[in-house]
């Protein structure tokens, strides 16, 4: 579900995503093709120790591929198949200790519940059918006790001197986002909006307004 073309009036479902996701008119990666991962799974990361991981909305895969090649044993999750496609083809180019790390699921994160819960639950510019905020909420929900929630999300602003940025409803604050954790059962580690610039697709460059959320769960039966 991640990497959304900032369309406005869109509900985010099924069909919507996989029509996001189709190949493009010369048989190519459509959306925004194969991106590369974002670079917070690095700046936070990088000193926890690998253990079980959901990507949720994982897209083309290019997170889940980074947290497996790091040693994470990962559950990536997306409503489109064609999206799941995209990242098993990816996946298959791995080497083998690194493709036997990612499970793909086709599942909506709105209604679907794991089995288990994860020591990282991260996503990364998801949009879900149910509102935003819900959504984390429900990612929350799957950290186990002493594990990591990362949220990379939208910013909703048009002071880029252009209205082309997500929908306000897909979009959040780092404060929104904390505010819905008890502070009696997480501890916030990084709550930031960073602004960076990507390549789009066509090569042209794109002004992101992320929010960065951490925390950490304290440990409890």
């Amino acid at each position: 579900m991640n990497h959304p073309d900032h369309g406005h009036g869109h509900d985010f479902t099924k069909d919507y995503w996989e029509q996001h996701w189709q190949p493009g008119p010369d048989g190519g990666p459509g959306a925004m093709g194969d991106s590369p991962p974002t670079p917070y799974l690095a700046q936070e990361l990088s000193e926890l120790a690998p253990g079980t991981a959901l990507d949720a909305g994982c897209g083309a895969g290019a997170e889940a591929i980074w947290l497996a090649a790091a040693g994470w044993q990962v559950t990536a999750a997306d409503i489109s198949s064609q999206a799941l496609a995209r990242a098993a083809e990816r996946a298959a180019a791995l080497a083998p200790e690194v493709s036997g790390r990612l499970e793909w699921v086709e599942a909506d994160l709105g209604t679907w519940t794991p089995d288990t819960p994860f020591d990282l639950v991260t996503t990364h510019y998801a949009h879900p059918s149910i509102p935003q905020l819900d959504f984390y909420d429900r990612l929350a929900s799957w950290v186990a006790h002493g594990g990591t929630l990362l949220v990379v999300g939208h910013r909703h602003t048009h002071d880029h001197g252009h209205d082309d940025g997500p929908p306000a409803e897909a979009s959040v604050t780092a404060g929104a986002v904390t505010s819905r954790l008890d502070p009696d059962a997480w501890e916030v580690v990084t709550a930031d909006e960073p602004r960076r610039t990507t390549t789009g697709p066509g090569g042209h460059e794109v002004v992101l307004d992320d929010v960065v959320v951490r925390a950490t769960r304290r440990g409890g039966s």
